[in-house]
C-alpha cells in the first residue's frame, strides 16, 4: 500500500513539474477558460493588478505587455506574448532592453490584424480620393452641390506600400483590386507576389517616392525605421498624392506632414497612428480638412477579437506541447 502510495505521488508530483504556467491580466472568465481548455499541461492564471508581481515570480510565460521590471523579476519566464501587431513597447524599455536581449521568446499577433487595418487604409483614401469629406459637411446643411467635383479614380495610379508584413500585404492587394501599381518597401527578400510589381530596400525610399500617387506606413516601428518619412521625403512626394499611415505614428514626422497639408503639396491625408498619440487639442494638424484622423483604431473590427484570442490559444497549445510558436519576433529587429 505504501509503495502503491509512493508510486503514485510521484507521478503526480512529476506532471505537477510538467505543468506550465502562463500568467495573463484582468481577462474575463471565458478567455480564460478557452485558453485554458488549450492544454492540459498549462495552467493559465487570471492575476490582478495587485496580484501580478507574485504570480510572475514563478511564471513560464506572459500574455499582455510586459515591462522591464517583471522581465527582471520573472526568473522562470520563457514566453511573452503581446496582444499587439506592435512590440516596440516591450522591446524598447525605459529600463533597459532585458526582453530584448534575454532568451526569451517573444511572440505576437502580426498578420492577424491585417485585414481590418488594410480595410481602414483603403477606406481613408477612398474618402480622399473621392472628396466625401465635403458631402457629410452637406448633408448636415441638407446642400445640394453637384459641381464642381473633382473625384480621383485609382485606377492606374501607384501605390507605395511601406513595410509589407502581414498590414502591407493586405493593403497591397486591396490597391492592386483597384487597378493600382504596388510598389513595396521592405528590408526583407520578400516572396513574389501577383500583386505588387516590385520591392525596394529602405534605402531606395526616395528614389520611388516620386512615382506615388499614394504613400502607405504599415511597417512596424523600429529603431531604423523611426523618421524614415521625414521632411525630406514629403518634399520628394509627388504633388497632389495622398499619404497614409496605419501601423505606428513614430515611422513619419508629423512637421513634416502638416508641411506639406499647409504648402499644399498633398492632396490630403489620413492618419490613425500619431506622434505625439493622442493628438492633443489645438494641434495644427485638426485645422485641415483633407485631414482624416480616427484614434488608433484602424485594428479594431467585429472579427479581430477572436482572430487574437485563437491565435494567442494556439500558441499556449503549442507551449504546453513545446512545440514551436506562431509569429515568433526577431527580438533584435523589433518585428
Amino acid at each position: 500500500m505504501n509503495r502503491a502510495f509512493l508510486l503514485c505521488l510521484v507521478f503526480a508530483l512529476t506532471a505537477s513539474a510538467q505543468t506550465k504556467k502562463v500568467v495573463t491580466l484582468n481577462q474575463p472568465p471565458n478567455v480564460i477558460a478557452d485558453w485554458q481548455s488549450a492544454s492540459s499541461n498549462v495552467r493559465v492564471v487570471n492575476a490582478t493588478p495587485e496580484t501580478l508581481a507574485k504570480e510572475l515570480a514563478d511564471a513560464d510565460g506572459y500574455i499582455g505587455e510586459i515591462k522591464a521590471a517583471q522581465v527582471r523579476s520573472a526568473r522562470n519566464l520563457k514566453w511573452v506574448q503581446t496582444m499587439s501587431a506592435g512590440v516596440e513597447r516591450v522591446l524598447h524599455l525605459s529600463g533597459g532592453n532585458d526582453l530584448r536581449d534575454s532568451n526569451i521568446i517573444l511572440t505576437n499577433n502580426q498578420i492577424v490584424q491585417g485585414p481590418e487595418i488594410a480595410d481602414h487604409a483603403m477606406a481613408m483614401l477612398l474618402t480622399l480620393a473621392r472628396g466625401l469629406p465635403k458631402y457629410i459637411g452637406d448633408r448636415q446643411a441638407e446642400k445640394w452641390e453637384a459641381r464642381p467635383y473633382n473625384g480621383i479614380e485609382l485606377n492606374t495610379k501607384t501605390a507605395v506600400v511601406i513595410g509589407v508584413g502581414g498590414i502591407g500585404n493586405q493593403i497591397a492587394i486591396r490597391a492592386w483590386a483597384h487597378g493600382m501599381k504596388v510598389i513595396g518597401v521592405d528590408p526583407e527578400d520578400i516572396p513574389y507576389s501577383p500583386f505588387i510589381t516590385k520591392v525596394v530596400k529602405p534605402d531606395q525610399l526616395d528614389e520611388v517616392l516620386p512615382q506615388a500617387d499614394v504613400v502607405f506606413i504599415s511597417a512596424p516601428h523600429t529603431e531604423k525605421s523611426h523618421k524614415m518619412v521625414g521632411a525630406r521625403q514629403f518634399e520628394l512626394m509627388k504633388p497632389n498624392s495622398y499619404f497614409i499611415a496605419v501601423s505606428r505614428g513614430g515611422i513619419y514626422d508629423m512637421p513634416g506632414l502638416v508641411k506639406a497639408l499647409d504648402s499644399k503639396r498633398l492632396a490630403g491625408a489620413g492618419v490613425d497612428v500619431t506622434d505625439p498619440e493622442p493628438l492633443p487639442k489645438g494641434h495644427a494638424l485638426w485645422k485641415f480638412d483633407n485631414a482624416i484622423i480616427t484614434p488608433h483604431v484602424a485594428g479594431r473590427s467585429d472579427l479581430d477579437r477572436a482572430r487574437m484570442l485563437g491565435t494567442i490559444k494556439e500558441n499556449i497549445r503549442r507551449f504546453g506541447e513545446g512545440k514551436p510558436l506562431l509569429n515568433v519576433v526577431d527580438k533584435q529587429k523589433g518585428y
